[in-house]
């Protein structure tokens, strides 16, 4: 995968999102705030954005696909 991970999973970057299609954005938790916040500064942002890093994988995802945008902002260099 052509994600960066910057932040190695400590939300401080947003160079791990992905857009997800709807149904499977249906099956996550909700976002915590600080993740929302994170990616209120994610390049190409949408509804079904979520940080890839905070993605717990499970059974019920075996088969998940995203979209990884073709631009990213690393909220590190700012």
């Amino acid at each position: 995968m052509p994600l960066e991970g910057t932040c190695e999973g400590q939300m401080a970057c947003s160079t791990c999102h992905v857009i997800l299609p709807a149904d499977w954005f249906a099956l996550l938790p909700p976002a915590s705030e600080d993740e929302e916040d994170m990616l209120d500064l994610a390049a190409g942002a949408c509804r079904t954005s979520r940080l890839a890093c905070q993605i717990e994988l499970s059974q019920a995802l075996d088969g998940i696909e995203v979209k990884i945008p073709a631009v990213s902002h690393d909220m590190q260099l700012r």
